[in-house]
């Protein structure tokens, strides 16, 4: 910022990013929570001899959250891609549980 921004601009500035840095640390410690439930998931599929994907149910979450975007004001096409990296993820763990290797939380 250059050195005529009023200090009124710089004050809300400050004040917005630390509403986003709250929102970030909450994003966080969901997605922590996510996790570990997740983890439950993937070590009741690996007892069960359950495959670590369940394609059915990523198409059904696929459909809520993309219309909770919407409903949100969110780019569903964002909110599908964000999803899509998460699954991701816990699939990954998921195979790995299966595969009898520990998962960090």
């Amino acid at each position: 910022m250059s050195d005529t921004t009023p200090s009124a601009a710089v004050a809300r500035l400050h004040s917005i990013r630390e509403s986003i840095d709250n929102i970030d640390a909450a994003l966080v410690h969901l997605l922590a929570e996510r996790f570990k439930f997740t983890q439950s998931v993937g070590v009741l599929k690996a007892e069960a001899g359950m495959p670590a994907s369940d394609p059915d149910r990523e198409k059904v979450q696929i459909q809520r959250l993309r219309a909770l975007a919407v409903d949100s004001h969110l780019d569903p096409d964002f909110t599908e891609k964000f999803l899509g990296f998460i699954v991701s993820e816990v699939i990954h763990h998921h195979e790995r549980i299966a595969a009898g290797d520990e998962v960090g939380s």
